[in-house]
């Protein structure tokens, strides 16, 4: 299943019942849900969404994966970019939202985590397990000798490469890139993995039309297979990355709650959809549940 850029998608007839955080509550009580998240949950930390009112997709395409392995100036134009976006994404501090996730977790109600971000902000916030379905931003892989390294390793290594290079980036986009005039792109030069001495480095993220890795979908499956229940948090499910766990969820019997600010592409599936600011929401859930340290 590859990913592909979708800013819309069809109307359906039958929506999602709107709830309110009752709704919310009476699902999330009975233990056991497992969380997908988005990129509205990460907004409220200052990462944009790709989608939303003033979504990124909106502006621009991202790079894919065929663009950025098969030109090496498309990973010029990437690397220039993203050297200066990554600031802002290691920058970024867990928001109300992700705290809460954790304390719901930590007390017993939500079993498992599975994040469409690559933002690392749950793992931040405490869920250490966190499936990262689209990986991490925080991680390096070299596509000759498959290497991993850390982000921070690659970042100092662009620095010592391009002392000169100053940021006159425009706005951040979800995936860490930013918006940067060409001539300035022209003028970066890119590094070779430092592993193999050769190597053409990738950060270690599923880009639109590549492939989420086969066992990291499975074990995805199955945290879906041993919950009770499933809550959407800050996804427009447009991707079908994520929509298939849904689905998978609700063929299966099992009661599927969304939070999210605006439609989304899985309403016609769940059982209630709140439309409400994710910070506050699952705040207010987590103090309705007895869960402490709920805030940050």
């Amino acid at each position: 299943m590859r990913m592909r850029p979708m800013l819309e998608w069809p109307d359906t007839a039958a929506q999602a019942r709107a709830g309110d955080l009752d709704d919310i509550e009476r699902i999330v009580a009975g233990g056991a849900v497992a969380v997908l998240s988005g990129a509205g949950l990460s907004t409220e930390s200052g990462i944009p969404d790709y989608r939303g009112a003033t979504g990124s997709l909106r502006r621009h395409t991202p790079m894919t994966y065929e663009q950025f392995v098969g030109d090496a100036d498309n990973r010029r134009r990437y690397w220039a970019r993203s050297h200066l976006g990554w600031r802002t994404i290691v920058r970024a501090q867990p928001n109300a939202g992700h705290a809460a996730v954790a304390a719901l977790s930590a007390y017993g109600y939500v079993s498992a985590v599975i994040t469409q971000n690559v933002d690392g902000l749950h793992r931040a916030a405490g869920n250490a397990d966190a499936v990262e379905l689209h990986g991490s931003l925080g991680r390096v892989v070299c596509l000759d000798c498959r290497s991993i390294s850390p982000r921070e390793e690659l970042d100092e290594r662009l620095r010592e490469a391009n002392p000169g290079f100053r940021d006159a980036s425009t706005r951040v986009n979800p995936d860490g890139d930013v918006e940067l005039d060409d001539a300035l792109i022209a003028e970066f030069r890119t590094v070779s993995c430092d592993a193999c001495g050769v190597g053409v480095l990738k950060p270690d993220v599923v880009f639109f039309g590549e492939n989420v890795p086969k066992p990291r979908v499975q074990q995805c499956y199955d945290m879906i297979d041993a919950a009770r229940a499933v809550l959407v948090l800050g996804s427009s499910l447009t991707v079908m990355s994520g929509l298939r766990f849904v689905r998978h969820a609700v063929r299966n019997g099992k009661p599927v709650a969304i939070v999210n600010q605006g439609p989304t592409r899985g309403d016609a599936l769940a059982a209630v959809r709140l439309d409400a600011p994710l910070g506050a929401a699952l705040t207010g859930l987590a103090g309705r549940l007895g869960c402490a340290n709920a805030a940050v």
